[in-house]
């Protein structure tokens, strides 16, 4: 009979969005693990392409686009959450989360994560937002920008000075104390970008990408979600799952289907949602996923924070993450 690991530790398993992707993941994954391999093979057959390829091999510029991007960031996660179940069924043990939680499309993983979609449902749902917020973007055109250094106040004033008749920014992810993303219009980004450097900003960054995310402009592809998440509604997580939009634990069917409608346009609260997590008595996070972009932030917020990156490995061994992981746990 497999033992709980709950006893050793309380684990929040946290999963990326967009933007942790990379030209090569799941490669050594899929060769290292069944379960994992297993988790490529359905994917190609639901989505009807070769998925792991585009994973594996790019192009590049192929993998970069949204609509393949969040599919396949989903997938590799999801390649990842069965290889460590595979892995600790291996020495009797079973993977009971304590809490789950994503970061933007991650949401998505995290509820396949907690039991209330099922894979096939997800993949679905995240290959139709990624098209949906694709298209979104080429009607309205927008970008993103991170901005390190200044506070959420300072922030907001500088969106709220530079929103004009061309166009709304604001505030898309509050990721950690003095690190925010904003989202927006060309212009009025453009605007808040050169206050944000003339108000003292450490770092103004302009990001790769031509869509402005969890922002108005993000409101057709939300409606268009709802009409996916219609035929694919989530049930009731099996586990506490942290949003986005509040930051707060979604218990219930009607709380879990109200968050994944409202995102695209939502701020990701992700600060607020990993203190509710460690307030929920999570000891340890497991990033499960492409990147270490989560375990980055999370160490930001609490650098005492016992935080774990399964894709990050020193010594290019899979075997060195599922070590460190399992370590951690006692």
């Amino acid at each position: 009979m497999q033992r709980d690991v709950g006893p050793w530790r309380r684990i929040a398993l946290i999963f990326p969005g967009q933007g942790s992707h990379s030209v090569g993941m799941g490669k050594r994954l899929y060769h290292a693990s069944q379960a994992a391999k297993e988790v490529f093979r359905r994917a190609d057959e639901v989505l009807e392409t070769k998925l792991s390829s585009l994973c594996f091999e790019g192009p590049e510029d192929e993998l970069e686009r949204t609509i393949n991007q969040q599919p396949a960031t989903f997938v590799i996660s999801i390649a990842w959450l069965e290889a460590l179940k595979e892995r600790w069924a291996t020495i009797d043990r079973k993977l009971q989360p304590h809490v789950v939680a994503g970061h933007s499309m991650g949401e998505f993983t995290a509820a396949v994560a907690a039991g209330s979609l099922e894979f096939e449902e997800g993949l679905l749902l995240v290959r139709e937002r990624g098209r949906a917020m694709d298209e979104a973007g080429q009607e309205n055109p927008g970008g993103m920008a991170s901005i390190l250094g200044l506070s959420e106040e300072s922030v907001s004033a500088i969106c709220e000075e530079a929103n004009g008749v061309d166009g709304y920014v604001g505030i898309a992810t509050l990721n950690c104390e003095g690190q925010h993303v904003i989202s927006g219009a060309i212009k009025p980004l453009m605007r808040a970008m050169d206050a944000a450097q003339e108000a003292g900003a450490r770092k103004v960054v302009r990001l790769p990408i031509t869509i402005a995310s969890h922002s108005p402009l993000m409101q057709r592809a939300s409606e268009t979600m709802g009409g996916w998440l219609d035929r694919f509604p989530p049930r009731e997580p099996q586990a506490p799952l942290v949003g986005n939009i509040n930051g707060d634990v979604l218990r219930s069917q009607h709380e879990l289907d109200t968050e994944l409608r409202g995102q695209l346009t939502s701020i990701v609260r992700w600060q607020r949602g990993v203190e509710r997590m460690q307030e929920l008595g999570a000891d340890l996070f497991v990033e499960v996923g492409p990147g270490n972009v989560l375990t980055k932030l999370v160490r930001r917020i609490d650098p005492k924070t016992n935080v774990v990156s399964l894709s990050d490995s020193r010594t290019g061994l899979l075997s060195d993450r599922f070590d460190v992981v399992e370590s951690a746990t006692r």
